[in-house]
């Protein structure tokens, strides 16, 4: 059974080797890899989705901008890393939704501190929560906490 974006990772596989572009042909092979893991792993039992694919490009953007900080934290070294992951990036970018931007998750945050009992530092989880459930995917929770804190502290 073949989904859309399963289909689509096709077209851009065969693109890649017609184009001889050896980056995107590496990536996508990396993501179907770790769609093929998901596939096979013990207990998997559901149906290879776009949401699972989904899941699979976020974890491995997500992971993909974690390396990017020790490689920026490199220095001179780890230049040329950072262009390829800063590529990837660009990439999974184009599959997932468009993330919630800070000015939107501001907002957002102020409206859940307003209707808080009151301000306190602790209660971040309780507004990351309520913005997770509001923006899902969408919103970033480090960025969420971050601007909670802020907020609460204020």
């Amino acid at each position: 059974m073949s989904t859309n974006l399963e289909g689509q990772l096709r077209e851009q596989l065969t693109a890649a080797m017609k184009a001889k572009d050896q980056k995107t042909l590496n990536l996508v092979r990396m993501i179907n890899t770790k769609i093929m893991e998901r596939r096979t792993a013990k207990g998997f039992t559901g149906t290879v989705d776009d949401a699972l694919i989904l899941d699979v490009i976020s974890t491995y953007k997500k992971s993909m901008e974690k390396a990017r900080t020790d490689y920026v934290n490199a220095g001179d070294r780890g230049k040329e890393q950072v262009a390829e992951i800063d590529f990837e990036i660009a990439w999974c970018n184009k599959f997932l939704p468009q993330q919630a931007t800070e000015a939107e998750l501001r907002e957002a945050v102020a409206k859940v501190v307003g209707e808080l009992p009151q301000k306190d530092p602790k209660m971040a989880g309780r507004v990351v929560g309520a913005i997770k459930k509001q923006f899902g995917d969408r919103a970033d929770a480090g960025l969420v906490k971050k601007l909670a804190d802020e907020l609460l502290a204020g």
